[in-house]
C-alpha cells in the first residue's frame, strides 16, 4: 500500500507577521520564538528588553547569554523583507560599541554582497564578536497552521579562529593540557547525556556551565599550585549580597545535601561562591585524569540538581540594563 503523503509548500511570511515591529519582533521575543532560536543557535538566552536603544539606533530584541558568566549580549535585528546596507551598518555600529556581543541578523532573504560581508567579518573578528545571518521562513502541510524555520546562512567559523589564534599566540604545555582535560570532561557528560550542557573545552584552568539564569553558573577549576579540583555555584547577586543572604537562610538543608562546602562570600566583590574541593589532587597527572574527570562530572551534576532551584528562584532585584558595565571574571582562583 503506498501511504497517503501530504505536499509541502512555502508561505509568504507576512501572512503570519504583517508588521515587522509589531507582529513579527513580538512572537521572536516570545517563549516559542526564542525556544526556536535558542535551537538552531545552540546557545540559552534570556530577553531583556525588545526595541531597546543601543547608542543612537534601536535594537529589535536585547537578550543575554545565560550559558556565559561575561555578561555576553545578543543583539537580534530583524527584518521581513531582503536584507539591506542601512541594517548592516547598524550591525557595525553596535558591535563596535559592545565588548562582548553575539549579533543575530533576521531576514526573509539575504542578498549574496550582504552574507560574504557576514562572512567576512567572522573572519576577522574575535571570540568577543560572532555574527550570525538566519533567513525565516513558513511552511505549510495540506491548509495546516504555518510553521516558522530558520535556516543558518551566515555564522561564525570556529575552526578558523581557533587555527588563527594557535598560530598567532601559540598555546603553552600548560595550556594544552588544560584544554586536554576540559576536552575530556566534555566527552563524558556528552556521553552520559547529562543535563550539564556540555561547553566548548578552552585552553584555561576553569570550565563555566549554565544554570539558566543570568549571573548564575556552575563552574569547575584545576589548581596544580594547590593540588585540587573544585565544582562551584557561582552568582553575582544584585547589591548588598542580597542572593548570597537567601542562600544561606538554606543553608542546612543544602549541606546536608552536599557535604564539605565551603561557604565563600567575597566581601568586596560582585560575586559570591560556594565550593566543594578535591584535595590533594595534581591535575598535572594525567594517568589519574579518568577519576578527575568522573568526580567533576558527577558533582557537577550533584550541584546542578540542588543549586538550580535556588537560582530560579532568586529575588528579581530589578536590575536596569547597562550594556556598557564589565561584569567580574569567573572563577578567580590563582
Amino acid at each position: 500500500m503506498i501511504p497517503k503523503l501530504g505536499k509541502v509548500k512555502r508561505v509568504d511570511v507576512r501572512s503570519a507577521w504583517m508588521n515587522e515591529a509589531t507582529h513579527f519582533t513580538p512572537w521572536l521575543a516570545s517563549e516559542e520564538g526564542m525556544e526556536l532560536l535558542q535551537e538552531v543557535l545552540d546557545m540559552e538566552l534570556e530577553v531583556e528588553a525588545t526595541e531597546k536603544f543601543v547608542g543612537p539606533f534601536k535594537a529589535d530584541i536585547l537578550a543575554k547569554r545565560t550559558d556565559t558568566t561575561d555578561d555576553h549580549w545578543v543583539l537580534i535585528e530583524n527584518q521581513l523583507e531582503r536584507t539591506d546596507h542601512r541594517h548592516l551598518g547598524q550591525l557595525l555600529t553596535y558591535a563596535a560599541g559592545l565588548d562582548a556581543v553575539t549579533i543575530v541578523w533576521i531576514a526573509e532573504k539575504f542578498a549574496e554582497e550582504h552574507r560574504a560581508a557576514l562572512d567576512w567579518l567572522n573572519d576577522l573578528t574575535t571570540d568577543n564578536l560572532e555574527i550570525f545571518g538566519l533567513e525565516i521562513e513558513l511552511w505549510q502541510i495540506d491548509g495546516s497552521p504555518p510553521a516558522p524555520m530558520f535556516n543558518v546562512v551566515a555564522e561564525p567559523n570556529e575552526w578558523t579562529k581557533e587555527v588563527k589564534q594557535k598560530t598567532e599566540s601559540g598555546l603553552s604545555d600548560l595550556k594544552q593540557q588544560q584544554q586536554r582535560f576540559w576536552k575530556g570532561v566534555r566527552a563524558k557528560l556528552i556521553d552520559r547525556k547529562s543535563k550539564v550542557r556540555p561547553q566548548k573545552a578552552h585552553p584555561q584552568h576553569w570550565a563555566d556551565y549554565s544554570l539558566g539564569r543570568s549571573d548564575t553558573w556552575l563552574s569547575s577549576t584545576v589548581n596544580k599550585g594547590k593540588q585540587h579540583l573544585s565544582v562551584e555555584f557561582a552568582f553575582r547577586g544584585p547589591p548588598g549580597k542580597v542572593w548570597y543572604d537567601e542562600l544561606e537562610a538554606h543553608r542546612a538543608a543544602i549541606d546536608e545535601a552536599i557535604p564539605g562546602l565551603s561557604w565563600q562570600r567575597l566581601e568586596g566583590k560582585k560575586q559570591s561562591r560556594i565550593a566543594l574541593y578535591r584535595e590533594k589532587t595534581n591535575p598535572a597527572d594525567e594517568e589519574d585524569w579518568p577519576e578527575q574527570q568522573a568526580w567533576v562530572v558527577s558533582t557537577l551534576e550533584r550541584f546542578r540538581e540542588v543549586f538550580r532551584p535556588y537560582a530560579l528562584q532568586f529575588t528579581d532585584a530589578g536590575a536596569t540594563i547597562d550594556v556598557d558595565v564589565d561584569g567580574d571574571e569567573s572563577s578567580e582562583i590563582d
